[in-house]
């Protein structure tokens, strides 16, 4: 039985650190996707402009390119336990503000309550792959993958009830007080990861880390924004179109972000498999398709039932991402993997971030030039990575 059960963990790529690290996901995810999905939502509640919500999905995604970089550094520098520990604090520290009842403060708190979502990425794929043989990378990073959804199987459902029984704002309340407790359960969890070397005790080297780019590296992350830039077109705007457009409630919202999770879960364990056996590339080919797909099945669903469909779709992107990062995790050296993974992440999200911008404008001219916009970009990033690879 012990055997059968190693040889389960070992197919599954889980150890010890491995193991911490996704019930620590679990834990924070659980709290923040009870609330975080529908701050568009909420921003709204309180008063703020259509510049100011596209402004804070802006402000999100250029967070996740500007804090990944340090988040890399230190996880380099102080080892994967001291920099988890220190992030999840960072975060519980900005859910505190978004009590406070003026949207400003939660665009205010969002610099520090997406600090494990931002500055840890790097740190995860560098754990994931110093704890792992190479064989193993994708199956790692597709099982983080997978456990860092579970949550939302349940927490926008649980969410969009909360949210109709007390309304956005008590809603909100409600649910960022569940993330200050169970994150603060998964702050005491890390400090049981082991440690791990310090490989970069030197200064920020930020132009060093680019140099260190494998050119297949430079060509993944070309594709990769372009793809990433449509997606963000549209992003903040889901859920108001779906609640304001089409007249689901926020409970209904909530289900349709679980079935897209239940979608994406379904993907990782087959398809980390595959691409460590047969090749990733085909596979990001994949995703890229299923990110143009998106937009242009939103503009086409006219109900719950079709939008349903279009979530599924949705979910179906998460189908080659695992091979994805593990390329990334793979073309970037060892001794500098978190600085590389977070140089990276840097300039894809730095870039990305004005596809925010770009939705708000558009959004201005209806859901349709939206959309439509969103998935022109997609295909033409999916057009230049599969150019890329016959090169």
């Amino acid at each position: 039985m012990l055997a059968v059960n190693r040889k389960v963990l070992d197919f599954l790529a889980l150890n010890r650190n491995t193991s911490l690290l996704l019930v620590a996901i679990i834990l924070i995810g659980a709290g923040e996707e009870t609330w975080m999905r529908f701050l568009p939502k909420y921003l709204g509640a309180l008063g703020a402009s259509v510049f100011w919500i596209g402004m804070f999905d802006a402000i999100k995604t250029l967070l996740g390119g500007v804090y990944a970089y340090p988040g890399g550094v230190m996880a380099d520098r102080v080892g994967h336990r001291k920099a988890f520990v220190a992030f999840t604090a960072i975060s519980i520290a900005g859910y505190a503000l978004v009590f406070i009842p003026h949207w400003g403060a939660v665009i205010a708190g969002m610099f520090l309550f997406l600090a494990w979502t931002n500055l840890s990425l790097p740190a995860t794929f560098s754990l994931v792959a110093s704890s792992l043989p190479a064989a193993k990378h994708t199956m790692g990073i597709g099982i983080q993958s997978l456990i860092k959804r579970i949550p939302i199987l349940v927490g926008p459902v649980a969410g969009g009830i909360i949210l109709d029984r007390f309304g956005m704002v008590n809603g909100v309340r409600i649910g960022v007080t569940v993330s200050i407790v169970l994150s603060g359960g998964a702050l005491l969890l890390q400090r049981g990861i082991e440690g791990s070397p310090v490989t970069s005790p030197g200064p920020l080297q930020f132009r060093g880390a680019i140099r260190r780019f494998d050119p297949a590296l430079r060509r993944l992350l070309f594709s990769d924004i372009l793809v990433r830039f449509g997606e963000r077109i549209p992003f903040a705007w889901v859920v108001i179109h779906a609640m304001d457009n089409l007249g689901i409630s926020a409970t209904g919202v909530g289900i349709l972000l679980a079935v897209e999770m239940a979608t994406a879960i379904a993907c990782y364990v087959p398809t980390s498999y595959l691409a460590d056996r047969f090749g990733k590339e085909p596979f990001v080919v994949v995703t890229f398709l299923f990110f143009t797909l998106f937009p242009l099945s939103l503009w086409l669903a006219d109900g719950f039932w079709p939008l349903l469909g279009a979530f599924v779709i949705r979910g179906l992107k998460e189908f080659g991402d695992p091979a994805r990062k593990a390329l990334i995790v793979g073309y970037a050296p060892a001794e500098s993997r978190g600085q590389v993974v977070g140089a990276y992440y840097l300039i894809r999200d730095t870039v990305v971030a004005s596809g925010s911008f770009v939705g708000a404008a558009l959004w201005n001219l209806g859901p349709e030039a939206n959309f439509l916009a969103a998935a022109a970009v997609g295909a033409l990033g999916t057009l230049v990575y599969v150019a890329t690879l016959k090169s």
